[in-house]
């Protein structure tokens, strides 16, 4: 019993992205003489974290399904540029610029989710297009309404308080938000029936289509949370900043994708978590923030979060590996 129970323990797809996290909060503390009460309570990686984290979760479903959506690159200055276009520059109510904003990535999703399932075209293919196209409408439509890159926006004090409210005047609301979804995606990978689907899809569509999963409606949908978390935090950024831009986004591309993998998500699909996802965030946040903290020459910083980042990477898979090899002993 005590064996079988230490190979459940092992074969968890998040135990790989907490001891990564260990060894990185430890690398920090040891070599970069970071003083842990410091890191832990540092705004800094928490709302990077946050924000990186509500974009990671949906991405992460999507890659367990087997897809993959790199639009979120300009989903986030779209979410941003939108509220800020439609509340800011023609004072409409924040309401209809949230409305907006979040329209905007229901259709981008629509859209993307529609070609995956009605074409052949890889979803990788399908959202660069998207991630190009969407750039495009954001600057020229940008120019065109409002003659500026720029846009300024005042939110009223509701929609800072819900939205855009700073914490002790330093951590952001959104991450009460990262949280309170983290929960509900967890509820809906792993205890509602939708989720037993997602994984079924990522480890054989054919098969999943044949045992009556609605697998095009369910891919489609995993699209539309993609792209409308994107949307969502970008909406957020443009209350909290009062202010929104058509740059900026791209490389949350890079940044979702690494936390996911460290987060024991299978780039082929059908294996993850969500506790893994949340902790691949937090650890891909406090890599790219915790060189701050320390005392180590600012020039090798990229250096360090790369090598530190493919330890993690390796070290969550080679974790998973032995996990899925280790066999208890019988007892006799």
């Amino acid at each position: 019993m005590n064996g079988f129970s230490f190979r459940s323990l092992l074969r968890r797809p998040e135990m790989g992205s907490v001891l990564s996290l260990v060894l990185v909060v430890a690398f920090y503390v040891i070599i970069g003489h970071v003083d842990v009460g410091n890191l832990v309570g540092a705004a800094s990686w928490l709302n990077f974290a946050a924000n990186l984290g509500i974009v990671a979760l949906p991405v992460g479903l999507l890659m367990i399904a087997g897809e993959l959506d790199i639009s979120i690159g300009s989903m986030i200055p779209a979410g941003s540029m939108t509220v800020a276009i439609l509340s800011g520059y023609y004072e409409l109510p924040i309401v209809v610029g949230i409305l907006g904003a979040l329209g905007f990535g229901v259709a981008v999703g629509l859209f993307n989710g529609y070609l995956a399932t009605h074409t052949t075209v890889p979803s990788l293919i399908i959202t660069l297009g998207s991630l190009v196209a969407v750039q495009g409408v954001v600057l020229s439509g940008s120019m065109l309404l409002t003659g500026a890159a720029s846009v300024p926006l005042d939110a009223p004090d509701w929609a800072k308080t819900v939205f855009g409210h700073l914490i002790a005047n330093k951590y952001q609301v959104i991450v009460f938000w990262w949280l309170g979804l983290t929960a509900l995606f967890a509820l809906f990978l792993h205890v509602s029936p939708w989720g037993n689907w997602v994984f079924a899809l990522g480890g054989d569509e054919t098969s999943a289509r044949n045992a009556g999963i609605p697998t095009n409606r369910l891919k489609i949908m995993l699209f539309v949370m993609s792209s409308t978390a994107a949307a969502f935090v970008g909406m957020c950024g443009a209350i909290v900043f009062n202010s929104a831009q058509v740059s900026g986004g791209m490389n949350y591309i890079f940044n979702v994708i690494v936390s996911v993998v460290v987060g024991g998500v299978l780039l082929t699909g059908g294996f993850g978590s969500i506790i893994g996802i949340f902790f691949g965030a937090i650890t891909f946040a406090i890599v790219n923030q915790g060189i701050y903290f320390t005392d180590i020459d600012r020039n090798w910083s990229n250096l360090i979060i790369g090598v530190m980042l493919i330890a993690a990477v390796l070290m969550n898979n080679t974790f998973r590996k032995m996990a899925l090899a280790y066999a208890p002993r019988k007892k006799k």
